[in-house]
This record gives structure tokens, C-alpha cells and sequence, in this order.
């Protein structure tokens, strides 16, 4: 790899994520074996489908649950995200409050705040060490017009019913002593937010299931999915209700392929950083760090004192065609490690281990949804918009409900049933997407130069693919 970053020696791109090589990759589980019946059907084993899994079986451990993986548990963007359980909705209050109401919006919004409790609590009941703290979150500006956006999320938080203990401000004064970004401005912190080692929690999550009394089939792929059936080249599994828990991998069936579209995210991690980086860092309460840039970042610190450092790589691939296997663009490497050295001067000396991506799914409306058509039986859950880790529970929770038949405060909540249009045919879908992501960069940039308000070049991007 060509690029002017400094690479550790054991330097590793893709294979599935550093996640996955800190605990090493498992073996996958037994393929299903010929036909199978059940009374639900799970295509794909990422978060929605082991939470979906593993709430029926606590509700009804009469149940009989099959979940179907392509690969192993967890390969998906479950394995390879930022390790951030955050309480963020999945989509645009505003477009929810449209269709039913601004206090529906609220209590979606509340119901993500429990969620991040609800992940924590679970995993602990279950025994699953996923390096799990909740430190909360921090937002950072570092220029005028980021400055200025940090100042209208908090406005507008505030009517969308975030209250003081759920966002405030922090003066620099405040904020430097916990975390010294170069170039700060401002800063937010937000309670609602854990870190967690994304591939722990995955296996653990599949371990549980498994001692509930889920059948899961690796290496298993699915090739259709149609009412009261999922078929697969090694058998059929007939249920009377089948979920589709895809997510960034829904495009890849042809009956749902330009229902939401697979967005590539890509991180790097630095080996561990000294104590006197550290020192000169701070960080030490385990919070999340996210900018107010167009163009965002993402990062933790990690448990064993590294930074994991994220961002949009190379956004989307012509035809909406998936990587695999994580590998990511030198371009991309070299753009994450340039931020994170901006950002963080200290960790100039340390060296990049590894670098990934994953596929993360939008819709075209940019909200998520979950849902179950009580005509067919088949419910399904995505469109995350990269906020999937809490969200992925709350769907969980979500379809036990609704395919169990029981009313609840879940089942009303205005994600649910919701469907927007499918995304534009090619080349329409990837002249805007690496549109909006240019248009994003160039607005970034001038910004940085000193226009100290958003440019007007992301407010078209954001128009152009109704973001």
C-alpha cells in the first residue's frame, strides 16, 4: 500500500475488522442441513437478528427460532463498527413527526435512551464482556461554522425534548481538561452513549441465543425470502413468520435491491498509545467523540488504548456492490490517519495496526425502519443510517412484540410499518451519492478556510438525496 502513513509492521486491511482480530475470528457453526419448519425465520445474524432472536425466546421459549447467516454471526457491520451504543435516532425527527405527530418523534427519541441502558443490562445479565462503559458522548467544533451548527443542535434538541441532563453545553474550560482536540471551539456531551467492543458483544450475543435454544446456521446463504419460507441452497426454512434482518446486505437480493442502499464507513486503529500520549491526550472517562464537520468522524478509545478512528471512505460502490472482506482504499487509510493527527497532535509517533470498512443501509429517506406484514408474515428491520448498535436492540424488542400480536408502547413507535421509495436505478444512484459526498468535502474545506457559516454547497447535498 502507497500512502504517507506510518503502518505498524503486522499492518492488517480488511479481513472482516481489528475487532475481530483482537478476539481472534471464529469458527463459523454447522450450515443448516435440509428442510427445516419453525415458527419464526431469521435471515441474517448481525444485531437485529440475534436481538429479534433472543427476545422471542425470553417472551416464548416454546418458540421454535431459526436464524440463517451467510457467514458467521456477527460478520456483517455488527463486527466491524465504531463501537458506539448510542441513543442518536436512526433517521429525521421531522419526518417522523410528519406522518405522526412531534410527540410521537419525542417518545421514539426517549424509547432510544432506554435502549442504551437496555443493551448494557442485557449484556451483563447474559455474562457477555464486550468492554462494555458508558461514558456518554462528546461533540466537537473546530471552526466557526461548526461552531455555529453545535449551537442549533442544541437549540433544536431542546424542542425535540432533550433536556439539560440529556445534552448540554461545554465551554472550552470545561471541555479541554477531559479531552484536548486540537482546534476545538466548543464541545457537547450527551450521557447517552456507551462504548463497546463490537465483535464481543456479537458473540456473545450468538452464544446466548444458542443457550436459549435458537437454531443458527452459519455459512448458510439465503436466496430467497417470500412468505412463510426462506430458501436456501442447502434447504428450506417454512415459518410462519419470516424476518428480514439484512441490513447493509439487503441490496444484494433482487427483490429489495434498491430498497436501501449499502454506504461504505471505514476505520483505522492505531497500536496502543503510550501514557505520555495519553498524558498530552486526556480521555480518560471512556467517552465517544464525534465533530460537527459535513464530512464526519467517528472514534473511542479503546480498552487497551488505542484510538479507533472512523469516517465515510469510499462511499458507495457502482451497482451497489459489497466488499466483503473490509478492505479499504489507501486514499481513505491516509485521510482517516490526516484527521486523526489534526485532531490528536500527541498521537503523531504512534503507527496505523489495522484498517476496515463495512456496509451500513440507507433508505431512501434516510430514516429506519421495522415492521411485519400480518397478511405474509414477513417483518424485517434496517436502514440504520450508521446508528444501528442501540437501534438493532429496539427492533429486537420491536418485532417480538409485533409478531407475538401484543400491543404495546413499541408497536406504535412511528418507525414501525413505515416504507419510503426505493432508490433511483443506476447511474442515477451513484452520481448522487458521490455527489453529496464531494459537495460534503468541498463545504468542509470551506469552512476550515473561515466561512463562518454552513455552506450552502451541503445544503445541496443534503437536497439533492434527501438527507
Amino acid at each position: 500500500m502507497t500512502m504517507h502513513v506510518p503502518l505498524s509492521d503486522d499492518f492488517v486491511n480488511g479481513d472482516v475488522s481489528f475487532w475481530y482480530r483482537a478476539i481472534g475470528l471464529p469458527a463459523p457453526g454447522d450450515p443448516l442441513d435440509g428442510d427445516r419448519d419453525a415458527d419464526v425465520a431469521i435471515v441474517g445474524g448481525g444485531y437485529t437478528g440475534l436481538w429479534t432472536a433472543y427476545y422471542l425466546k425470553k417472551a416464548d421459549p416454546g418458540l421454535r427460532v431459526v436464524v440463517l447467516e451467510r457467514e458467521f454471526a456477527g460478520f456483517g457491520a455488527s463486527g466491524r463498527n465504531g463501537g458506539w451504543v448510542t441513543a442518536e435516532l436512526a433517521g429525521s425527527r421531522e419526518r417522523y413527526a410528519a406522518t405522526h405527530g412531534h410527540d410521537a418523534a419525542v417518545r421514539l427519541q426517549r424509547a432510544m435512551f432506554d435502549t442504551v441502558d437496555e443493551v448494557i443490562a442485557a449484556a451483563k445479565d447474559e455474562g457477555i464482556d464486550a468492554d462494555i462503559v458508558k461514558g456518554g458522548m462528546f461533540h466537537v467544533a473546530r471552526n466557526a461554522a461548526q461552531q455555529a451548527r453545535l449551537r442549533g443542535m442544541i437549540d433544536d434538541d431542546r424542542a425535540w425534548g432533550w433536556h439539560e441532563e440529556d445534552l448540554r453545553p461545554l465551554p472550552l474550560d470545561e471541555f479541554t481538561p477531559r479531552l484536548r482536540v486540537a482546534g476545538a471551539t466548543g464541545a457537547a456531551w450527551t450521557p447517552h452513549c456507551a462504548r463497546v467492543q463490537p465483535a464481543r458483544l456479537a458473540r456473545g450475543l450468538a452464544a446466548a441465543v444458542r443457550r436459549l435454544g435458537v437454531d443458527l446456521y452459519e455459512r448458510t446463504p439465503v436466496t430467497e425470502i417470500a412468505p412463510g419460507e426462506a430458501r436456501t441452497p442447502r434447504g428450506i426454512v417454512r415459518a410462519a413468520h419470516v424476518v428480514r434482518a439484512t441490513e447493509g446486505f439487503t441490496a444484494t437480493f433482487p427483490a429489495t435491491h434498491r430498497q436501501w442502499l449499502p454506504m461504505n464507513s471505514s476505520l483505522i486503529v492505531t497500536e496502543p498509545l503510550p501514557p505520555d500520549v495519553w498524558d498530552a491526550i486526556g480521555w480518560s472517562g471512556n467517552e465517544l467523540l464525534g465533530d460537527m464537520a459535513h464530512y464526519y468522524m467517528y472514534a473511542q478509545r479503546t480498552a487497551d488504548g488505542r484510538i479507533a478512528f472512523g469516517g465515510r471512505g469510499k462511499p458507495y460502490l457502482y451497482g451497489s456492490r459489497i466488499d466483503r472482506r473490509g478492505h479499504t482504499h489507501a486514499w481513505t487509510v491516509e485521510a482517516l490517519w490526516n484527521l486523526l493527527i489534526a485532531m490528536f497532535p500527541a498521537a503523531s509517533g504512534a503507527r496505523v495496526a489495522h484498517a476496515w470498512s463495512g456496509v451500513l443501509a440507507v433508505p431512501r429517506d434516510w430514516c429506519a425502519t421495522v415492521g411485519l406484514d400480518p397478511a405474509t408474515g414477513l417483518g424485517w428491520a434496517g436502514g440504520y443510517t450508521g446508528h444501528g448498535v442501540a437501534t438493532a436492540n429496539l427492533a429486537g424488542r420491536t418485532l417480538r412484540d409485533l409478531i407475538l400480536g401484543h400491543d404495546t408502547d413499541l408497536t406504535v413507535l412511528p418507525w414501525v410499518n413505515r416504507r419510503v421509495r426505493p432508490w433511483e436505478p443506476e447511474p442515477l444512484r451513484w452520481l448522487g451519492v458521490h455527489a453529496m459526498y464531494r459537495l460534503y468535502r468541498v463545504a468542509d474545506a470551506r469552512e476550515r478556510a473561515g466561512l463562518s457559516r454552513t455552506s450552502a454547497l451541503a445544503r445541496l447535498a443534503d437536497r439533492l438525496t434527501g438527507r
